[in-house]
């Protein structure tokens, strides 16, 4: 990683290292984290992370204040929208990430 990391490279070194992750380009220049079929969430730029979540999930992260709603589906409950502005906010993000790997995880048959 480079001395000083961009907070998009700060977040993909973090994601992408986690068993199963693997991180894409997205079909409109996003940076996207995949684990399987499923979307954990994707990266625009250096400012802005987007996922989706449970609606119940969504409620109780915007209730406080970690997500606003997406900007390409206003008024939804589900799709969120993140501002990634200081270092941490990258550990949000990162924690946002963790909790789709999580619940995607633990969807996985076992055995």
């Amino acid at each position: 990683m480079p001395e000083n990391p961009s907070f998009s490279e700060q977040i993909a070194a973090e994601v992408g290292g986690w068993p199963g992750v693997r991180v894409d380009d997205g079909e409109l220049g996003e940076l996207a984290f995949k684990l399987g079929p499923r979307e954990l969430g994707h990266l625009h730029g250096e400012h802005a992370a987007h996922f989706s979540f449970p609606k119940s999930t969504w409620r109780e992260l915007h209730a406080a204040g970690r997500v606003e709603g997406h900007p390409v589906f206003p008024g939804r409950e589900g799709p969120a929208s993140r501002r990634i502005d200081t270092d941490d906010d990258v550990r949000d993000v990162v924690e946002l990430f963790r909790l789709n790997y999580d619940r995607v995880l633990s969807r996985v048959p076992t055995g």
